[in-house]
């Protein structure tokens, strides 16, 4: 850890007027940094311990162990994730001398602490439905951790492999690769079941849809930003290279520094929920009764969650064939995971289903009367029901123009006040869990950052980076992710800020460096490809030792 801020030979820079990389960390920083790892650590055992305690689910050693072990690979793809992803966010700051290296990657993981805090928690259940249905219905299984450790796996190596030769890939673009590449591997593994139904290719393809477009986004956005400042703001320091080591005059720094806070603190809102959704899944299926349901909800809920059961289940009624209807919950419940496996929801069989787990739903925690009094042995059937209903509910009311063919407003509107109680009672983030993940992310910031910096800062423009280049790229990049994050899509911090760096390069008329921009577009096109198959190999592999 003592050499973690030490520049390597490499890292030096031969330009004129480049930034010092070579600073030490002071001795205190250090021992702040491994007191936070150490904290965090135990903070997370602390909290499991607790809530296990909490609702009478003891963890045998070996199972506190295993779910260890697991989190640690999650937080590892944070921390990775942290100096692979946020280098972006601090290398304009860096070049244009507005902060110095050490201030500014402390600086940035603050705020991507920050950001991960005080995010909203919908683009980690975006990843997670990218998953197959049978595991993550049963992600306690053997299977379900095989999937977990391969698509972690296989995202932290191909970040190292490409932070290694010091390119700024897209974490997200190689988890949703891992995730994808587990689903089509368990699917192909699994007979009887349909080819690649495993793989939810409408979702897939929605999140697919941001990541190619943000290097479009970036390249233009960034493009016509630079011009339009040109245009706007006419100090000629704005669009020259810096002075020496000088800092930019006040405005221009503080107009810097804040674009680079603005994409940390995005950076972190977005990217941090994909480790949070996650590590959800490790914690559902190693201790079910604690994190399966949401045991915060107060007992004043239920009355309204079975009340909008039934008016949803009067709606899903009101379309079922009778003749169609499952015999059995069963029978419901092999119907709807069938329905999620085909992407099709739409039947009169699918909303028999679908009636008779709302009305069981409704009746079974009236009965509890609350989510926290479920009792441990029920936890994991309760959870599966509600989830198979609320996604079906969703695949059924996803397409606006065909439902509103089948239902009436007022029926859409029950539906989908149904289908907010169902997320409220399974789809959570505690507090710790959101701690730690900022934590893993903003400590990452700080180490190993400078590869990628160097990489932005000058192998990606002719020129030297100037003070406008620099905002209009952290700009543009600060606004797509925040954007995005409303809507709950998974987009990539370093595909929008590097080409919005080559966006604005050739607007000040500096031009690219061809063999940077040929090997990013080379990693851009191979991260999925190969992510997927080191995912889909690993699950195999892992898989096939669970059978052993």
């Amino acid at each position: 850890m003592a050499t973690t801020f030490i520049a390597s030979p490499e890292s030096a820079t031969d330009a004129p007027h480049g930034p010092r990389l070579d600073h030490r960390l002071h001795p205190a920083g250090r021992w702040i940094f491994l007191a936070l790892l150490v904290v965090g650590v135990g903070y997370a055992g602390y909290s499991i311990l607790v809530d296990t305690a909490q609702v009478g689910e003891g963890l045998a050693l070996g199972t506190f162990a295993f779910l260890g072990l697991a989190l640690l690979i999650a937080l590892g793809f944070e921390f990775v994730n942290g100096f692979h992803d946020t280098a972006n966010a601090v290398a304009t700051v860096i070049y244009t001398h507005s902060m110095p290296a050490a201030l500014a990657v402390v600086w940035s993981g603050f705020f991507n602490f920050l950001g991960v805090m005080l995010s909203s928690g919908a683009v980690a259940y975006s990843i997670i439905t990218l998953l197959p249905v049978d595991l993550i219905l049963h992600v306690g299984s053997n299977a379900g951790f095989a999937m977990i450790f391969a698509l972690l796996l296989a995202a932290v190596l191909w970040n190292l492999g490409t932070w290694y030769v010091g390119l700024p890939n897209s974490s997200s673009h190689a988890l949703i690769g891992s995730i994808l590449g587990v689903g089509l591997a368990n699917q192909l593994m699994t007979a009887g079941t349909g080819g690649t139904s495993g793989v939810d290719w409408s979702q897939a393809t929605k999140v697919l849809t941001g990541l190619w477009m943000a290097p479009l986004i970036g390249f233009g956005a960034a493009f016509l930003l630079l011009h339009v400042m040109k245009l706007v703001l006419r100090n000629p320091k704005l669009y020259s290279e810096p002075e020496g080591t000088a800092p930019p005059p006040k405005g221009i720094r503080a107009l810097l520094i804040f674009t680079c806070t603005a994409v940390s603190f995005a950076h972190g809102g977005n990217d941090g929920q994909k480790g949070m959704g996650l590590i959800m899944l490790i914690l559902i299926g190693c201790a079910p009764t604690a994190y399966a349901l949401n045991r915060t909800m107060p007992e004043s809920a239920t009355p309204a969650f079975v009340a909008s059961a039934n008016a949803a289940a009067n709606a899903f009624a009101a379309h079922a064939g009778s003749s169609a209807a499952p015999t059995t919950l069963d029978a419901s419940r092999a119907v709807l995971t069938r329905a999620l496996q085909a992407r099709h929801a739409d039947t009169p069989q699918v909303f028999a289903a679908a009636d008779a787990l709302s009305r069981d739903l409704g009746h079974r925690i009236g009965n509890y009367g609350s989510l926290d009094k479920v009792p441990a042995a029920a936890t994991p059937n309760l959870r599966n029901d509600m989830y198979l209903v609320l996604d079906s509910a969703r695949l059924a009311t996803k397409d606006k123009d065909a439902s509103a063919k089948i239902f009436s407003a007022a029926e859409l509107t029950a539906i989908k006040a149904y289908q907010t109680n169902l997320e409220k009672g399974t789809r959570y983030i505690p507090v710790w869990v959101k701690v730690i993940v900022a934590l893993a992310l903003g400590l990452g910031t700080m180490v190993g950052w400078r590869r990628i910096v160097i990489t932005v800062g000058e192998k990606i423009g002719k020129s030297h980076l100037t003070y406008g280049m620099g905002a209009s790229a952290e700009l543009v990049a600060a606004g797509t992710i925040l954007a995005a994050e409303v809507y709950g899509l998974p987009v990539s911090t370093t595909h929008i800020l590097s080409s919005g760096v080559a966006g604005a390069s050739v607007a000040s008329g500096a031009g690219l460096q061809p063999r940077t921009i040929g090997s990013m577009a080379l990693a851009w096109v191979m991260t999925l490809p190969a992510a997927m198959a080191l995912a889909g190999g690993l699950y195999w592999v892992f898989l096939g030792l669970t059978k052993m």
